[in-house]
């Protein structure tokens, strides 16, 4: 069953259950309420016909026409039955209407009257349904003189009175329970609206393709079903964060896939050039030899092999830094130890400035060394990634600072110039892995695109992190460490 018809059984269930519960005690009440008040009636009638009319009477004088010969206490309905030893048995019963309270009588029959006895068998009351007269409740006394008077009241009223109530309350719960039923459907019904929101929404998203491509996920839960406050607009409010988080991911996938696609070619690109190289050479080399033999060959020989050492020194480069970030995944590479990031910014200053003699070389450290606790290679490979970068596309002329200071527990360190910037396009991306700053795949300015995610890498392996701001004459990479870092590993 749905959840709508499965609340809507519990909910009238319950209910109904409970008017079954309350009509019943209700009427018990007031059952036993109307069968007090008639046992008080009767027994005042019995005491006034024994003591007053019968008692003053002698047995053989005693019947009911001897006692109601002056016609009182007539009650409509009223039972009286007289016996006696030597007046013999007799009855009488007004008739039960209340328009006339001295209304015609019928004496009762001896099968009637029989009735009455067997009833009673030696009882001093009882519940009797007479042939003819219905219910009665009916008392037996004994007056002074010895005679027997059974007196008698009608449970008609009584009945007629608890038929009518159980008629209400049952008219009364059919039309609560038709109107508690369309309410609950209704309210049931709205607070659900914001589930069937979701499915549709959540349809709607499964029947995107997902598996290729530059996916985006516009389809949301609309504001009016996801109103957070209430149950089932929260499951339409999770919905939406979890749909935003999905398709931010798929852009992250779609930007990681482009990314990979870029380097597979810059990668492709960097390693053709040297493998060429290598075959190209050793054809070379054997040519030479085969035709010219002697002293030339020797020396066109010896270029081949130089060249192909270097461009096997280039490919060894590139698969050290791809092993080297997969190794720093791991949490593999880093041996700590002791580092003065002071000298170690002064070596790395000294390492970049011949490259670049016509760039303005610029330190700032202080006196006192500053250590911290970290690896000394790859934090010197830091340094030299961050001062390529920085020579590396920035024209003739530019001045690059390195500039090493402690603030509070960090040991900081910037590399700033007075470049032309960073391009805000590649900025969010710039420490992305095969990341470029420059489209082109020139080794003087493109590079492959692994020097800055390898110093994050790094950084972050330290406990430390790396930002940049730029703006045109204004780029500034900085790195915080802490001096002591938790992460430290033995």
């Amino acid at each position: 069953m749905s959840l709508q018809t499965r609340l809507m059984t519990a909910v009238i269930g319950f209910v109904s259950l409970i008017l079954v519960i309350v009509s019943f005690i209700t009427t018990a009440i007031l059952g036993r309420t109307l069968e007090g008040q008639l046992e008080e009636n009767l027994k005042e009638y019995s005491i006034a016909l024994t003591v007053q009319l019968v008692s003053p009477l002698p047995q053989s004088e005693a019947n009911v026409d001897t006692i109601f010969a002056g016609g009182p206490l007539r009650e409509p309905g009223l039972l009286v039955a007289v016996s006696s030893t030597r007046g013999g048995t007799s009855g009488i019963v007004f008739e039960n209407s209340k328009a006339e309270l001295d209304g015609s009588s019928q004496t009762l029959t001896d099968a009637q009257l029989d009735q009455i006895n067997a009833a009673l068998n030696g009882a001093s009351d009882a519940t009797i349904s007479i042939d003819g007269l219905g219910s009665y409740r009916v008392v037996v006394t004994t007056a002074h003189n010895g005679v027997n008077v059974v007196t008698g009241l009608p449970r008609t009223e009584i009945q007629a009175q608890l038929a009518q109530l159980i008629s209400v309350i049952v008219l009364a719960t059919l039309g609560g329970l038709i109107l508690l039923a369309l309410t609950t459907a209704i309210t049931i019904r709205l607070g659900l609206r914001p589930l069937r929101a979701v499915a549709a929404t959540a349809t709607r998203v499964a029947n995107q393709p997902l598996d290729r491509g530059e996916v985006e996920i516009t389809e949301r839960v609309p504001a009016s079903e996801a109103d957070p406050r209430t149950e089932t607009g929260l499951v339409g409010s999770s919905l939406n964060k979890l749909l935003d988080h999905v398709n931010t991911s798929l852009a992250s996938r779609q930007k990681n896939e482009e990314r990979m696609r870029r380097f597979v070619a810059d990668a492709s690109h960097e390693l053709r050039t040297p493998l060429s190289s290598i075959r190209g050479y050793p054809e070379l080399s054997l040519r030479a030899l085969k035709q010219q033999g002697g002293e030339a060959a020797i020396e066109s020989t010896t270029t081949s092999l130089e060249r192909i050492q270097a461009q096997s020194l280039r490919m060894t480069s590139l698969v050290e830094d791809l092993l080297l970030l997969a190794r720093l995944d791991e949490g593999r590479e880093l041996v700590y130890g002791t580092v003065d990031l002071t000298q170690l910014a002064l070596e790395g200053l000294s390492d970049a400035r011949p490259t670049a003699a016509d760039h303005h070389w610029n330190i700032d450290a202080p006196d006192d060394p500053i250590v911290i606790i970290g690896d000394a290679g790859r934090m010197h490979q830091v340094v030299a990634n961050l001062l390529a970068n920085a020579r590396t596309h920035t024209p003739a002329g530019t001045s690059i600072t390195l500039s090493v200071a402690r603030e509070g527990d960090e040991a900081v360190l910037r590399v700033h110039d007075d470049g032309p910037g960073i391009d805000p396009g590649v900025r969010e991306e710039l420490f992305a892995r095969f990341a470029r700053g420059d489209s082109s795949r020139a080794r003087q300015t493109g590079g492959t695109g692994l020097g800055l995610a390898i110093a994050k890498a790094i950084v972050e392996g330290h406990g430390g992190h790396i930002t940049v701001s730029s703006e045109p004459g204004d780029t500034t990479f900085t790195v915080r460490i802490p001096i002591s870092p938790t992460t430290a590993a033995d």
